[in-house]
């Protein structure tokens, strides 16, 4: 089983900083992928940033240049980092790993975290 432990969510006002964090730990053979999601009231789920083991990156359009994903491979931890935050980045941000339980898994399986809560605001 994997345990995500998230943070760094909070209030902040338009044009501030957040940074997130999310430390995967449990009984796992290997993580590829780990990403943050957010999802604002009466929205869809939505990927906002994603990570291969390999360093790999994917941003939604709507954070490109305010937004950067990086990560420690040796501690199973992501970190999100917002700059020039605005009223629509307001969600809750969920992290999600993409991983094997076993190395004879057949396939990827996946896991969320609860959550944390951004809110962007004056």
């Amino acid at each position: 089983q994997v345990q995500l432990v998230e943070s760094g969510g909070g209030l902040v006002q338009p044009g501030g900083s957040l940074r997130l964090s999310c430390a995967a730990s449990g009984s796992v053979f290997s993580i590829n992928a780990m990403g943050w999601y957010r999802q604002a009231p009466g929205n869809q789920r939505e990927l906002v940033a994603r990570i291969t083991s390999g360093g790999s990156t994917n941003y939604a359009d709507s954070v490109k240049g305010r937004v950067a994903i990086s990560r420690d491979n040796a501690k199973n931890t992501v970190w999100l980092q917002m700059n020039s935050l605005k009223p629509e980045d307001t969600a809750v941000y969920y992290c999600n790993v993409e991983y094997k339980r076993t190395s004879w898994a057949p396939g990827w399986s996946y896991y969320w975290g609860q959550g944390t809560q951004v809110t962007v605001s004056s």
